[in-house]
């Protein structure tokens, strides 16, 4: 399988750079899969997770809120966070869902309720990402 060129950016750093086989990431309508070769294309991303083939190996980090570009020389993710699996606290993605939970059973407006709901998708997903990482070990 050919290779292709991944950058991953976030607000403060270059979180990835390298030659990778395959990436998938979470998208608003679900997973898309990029290889080399790949039609390019702008699509939005949600949280979730960021899957990476590098040298045959599949590796996992979590990822905000962004968007990918699939160019026909390489492909860069912008997001605004972006972390590996075994580096997610589950303890305090815990203490975030919980707290995001707490916050939207109260009365909000409008955009603090929304500012709720993605703070709940957010540790969620970090969540179901620590717990993928922790069952391959």
């Amino acid at each position: 399988m050919s290779a292709f060129p991944l950058e991953i950016m976030t607000p403060k750093q270059r979180f990835f750079s390298g030659q990778v086989e395959s990436i998938v990431v979470q998208a608003p309508d679900g997973e898309l899969a990029v290889w080399a070769g790949h039609a390019p294309m702008i699509v939005a991303l949600q949280d979730g997770s960021v899957r990476i083939k590098e040298n045959g190996e599949w590796r996992e980090a979590f990822h905000s809120e962004g968007f990918i570009e699939v160019r026909p020389r390489g492909t860069v993710i912008f997001a605004q966070v972006c972390e590996w699996a075994e580096d997610i606290d589950a303890a305090r993605a815990l203490e975030e869902k919980r707290s995001a939970e707490e916050r939207l059973r109260q009365r909000q407006s409008i955009a603090e309720h929304k500012a709720s709901q993605i703070a709940l998708a957010r540790a969620m997903a970090r969540l179901r990402i620590s717990r993928r990482n922790q069952q391959m070990d």
